[in-house]
């Protein structure tokens, strides 16, 4: 723990080793980070350029939006944290991620603080280390604007130390630390319904700390806290059409289409592909077999960590001293809810690989879950232990220094020859928006990938509608770029070369298509018709 030092007649805190090392290899993990955000790395997409273009709206005061645009399930809270900076800096990638850097550094910050409440010092440490790693999957769940998951790490680490400081009575405004736990519960719940799992552990272990005061003045503030931390997504459901509200919408997408899977392949999804990938062991493109050992073990450690807290429980005397076991409890529970309700849904087993973010919120767990190794290798370092505990030291050693070394490995490939084609792809991008720009277009149609991420690149100076294959109407998020398109006098396109909309778009140009042509930038053309086309008219 951090202890007071005296130097020269001022007061200063001073740091423990462990802590020292921990704010070192936080510092370089942030730093790494930083790096990234401002290389546009991992590359950008439309979906992400739709919460900036929100950030950008909220910025200039003309929209103040609950859920994503085109959805109802979402929260906007990243793009209400990007919008000062968005009205002082104008739109652009890095500056639609610095809050979330600055939230993974608190999120390193507080699960340091969570683990050498519940475990030990050097624990904590080498949670902060393996944290610090990050592959491509890690990292864009962890930097871009992609919704709910950066956000609510923190709000619910935030939430069980509040747990842990009542238990342990070191909250002095205790009333107010449960109104916070309920605040705190409401803008994760709005935020994104994927913590779910979590959110109803927490409050458990609150509900066990705290169970007599919440009778009284604590439980009202803890209503009020939450009923104002939800207030936007409430409001938005009572309006929502029938079928829009936020269930409904979370239920379709869940279900998927198509015939369902067998419980094997999602089990084989969600533990093989979908564990490794969220914790950074593999690539993005998938994960080798020699990858997935740790999903094999990580219903295991779940369950030996389980046994383990509750021994410890049964053992401490007092709050004070079971509080520990009891968050190590509720986080192992999140993880297992959250893998449970994740291979529920045939999505674990269809499309493991774009669906593995959904596990990013794991790492909340990874205290709890390593900490039998830890505590195993510990007792075999000691030699406090028979034959039997050195062997099960030496296993648990070995079991995280595979870890270690994989996420090193895996994070070294991404930062050397991962980072190219992304680099090219966002550099494309660029040079699609000025070749867009210099040829004097201001509406322009595209796909899906295509539109929202060209109008953030602009900064709304060309505007894109979204169109299918058909080059009928597709997804737009935002109608009213849509009928702004509808009313331009000569809308160009900006098309993917070879994809069916552009085959099809030539189709209907004849022997104009290639005088409609202006540009071809990167694996996209860009097209003027001389006569309005709009073929779903």
């Amino acid at each position: 723990m951090p202890q007071p030092g005296q130097r020269r007649g001022r007061w200063r805190p001073r740091l423990d080793r462990p802590a020292l090392v921990a704010l070192v290899l936080g510092a370089a993990a942030v730093g790494y980070r930083l790096v990234l955000t401002l290389q546009t790395v991992p590359v950008s997409n439309s979906d992400e350029a739709t919460f900036g273009l929100a950030a950008l709206h909220i910025a200039q005061g003309r929209e103040h939006p609950v859920f994503l645009y085109g959805q109802r399930y979402m929260g906007m809270l990243e793009s209400y944290l990007a919008a000062p900076l968005i009205a002082v800096a104008g739109p652009s990638w890095p500056v639609l991620r610095l809050p979330l850097l600055a939230l993974y550094a608190l999120f390193l910050w507080l699960i340091h603080r969570l683990t050498r409440r519940i475990g030990s010092p050097w624990f904590a440490t080498a949670i902060v280390g393996l944290l610090a790693l990050g592959a491509e999957r890690v990292i864009r769940d962890q930097v871009t604007a992609v919704g709910g998951r950066p956000e609510v790490k923190v709000a619910v680490l935030a939430m069980l130390l509040i747990v842990v400081g009542l238990a342990r009575r070191t909250v002095r405004r205790r009333w107010l630390a449960v109104g916070g736990f309920g605040l705190l519960a409401g803008l994760a719940l709005w935020s994104d319904w994927l913590i779910v799992p979590y959110l109803a552990v927490a409050g458990l272990a609150l509900l066990w700390t705290v169970r007599r005061e919440l009778l009284g003045w604590a439980g009202l503030l803890l209503v009020a806290g939450f009923v104002v931390g939800v207030a936007p997504m409430i409001r938005d459901n009572l309006v929502a059409p029938p079928g829009q509200d936020s269930l409904s919408v979370l239920r379709t997408i869940s279900n998927g289409t198509g015939s369902a899977p067998s419980w094997s392949q999602r089990l084989g999804g969600g533990l093989l592909e979908g564990v490794p990938l969220a914790t950074g062991l593999c690539p993005v493109d998938g994960c080798a077999r020699w990858q997935q050992w740790f999903g094999l073990l990580y219903p295991v450690l779940l369950a030996v960590a389980a046994v383990l807290a509750v021994v410890a429980y049964r053992r401490g005397t007092g709050r004070p001293d079971r509080v520990g076991p009891v968050v190590h409890l509720a986080l192992l529970a999140g993880a297992a809810l959250t893998l449970l309700a994740y291979v529920r849904s045939p999505l674990a087993a269809t499309e493991p690989l774009s669906n593995a973010r959904y596990l990013s919120v794991l790492q909340l767990s990874l205290p709890a879950v390593l900490w039998p190794l830890w505590v195993a290798a510990v007792a075999g370092w000691r030699g406090t232990v028979g034959a039997a505990g050195r062997l099960a030291g030496a296993l648990a050693t070995a079991v995280l220094a595979a870890l270690a070394a994989t996420s090193l490995v895996v994070t070294v490939l991404f930062a050397t020859v991962g980072l190219a084609p992304g680099r090219t792809e966002e550099r494309n991008a660029r040079d699609l928006a000025a070749t867009v720009r210099a040829a004097g277009l201001h509406e322009v149609y595209g796909d899906y990938w295509t539109c929202n991420r060209l109008i953030f690149n602009t900064a709304e100076d060309v505007v894109c509608a979204v169109l299918d294959g058909d080059l009928h109407r597709g997804q737009n998020r935002y109608p009213a770029y849509w009928w702004r398109l509808a009313r331009a006098e000569r809308p160009g396109y900006v098309l993917a070369t070879g994809t069916p909309a552009e085959r099809r778009l030539r189709e209907l140009l004849g022997d104009q298509a290639d005088v409609a042509l202006l540009a071809e930038v990167g694996a996209y053309r860009v097209y003027h018709p001389q006569t309005p086309l709009r073929p779903w008219r």
